[in-house]
């Protein structure tokens, strides 16, 4: 299941996990990976939602799972 691409910045907590690996992806989707904190398929890590790390998740939505945490 992949991310469909509308995450909002918002006040609340993301939940970001990696679900597809980056080989043979594009230069920018493996910078943003890296930039989310991602280092590898089933890495999970928590970000809040503001505009930076929205734009982020909008990248790369088809090689990552977003949940939304209090």
């Amino acid at each position: 299941m992949t991310t469909p691409k509308n995450i909002q910045p918002s006040d609340a907590k993301l939940k970001i996990t990696q679900i597809k690996g980056v080989v043979g992806a594009k230069q920018n989707q493996k910078d943003t990976l890296r930039s989310l904190g991602l280092k590898r398929i089933g890495h999970t890590v928590e970000r809040s939602a503001d505009a930076v790390t929205a734009g982020m998740v909008n990248t790369v939505p088809h090689l990552i799972k977003v949940e939304e945490t209090k």
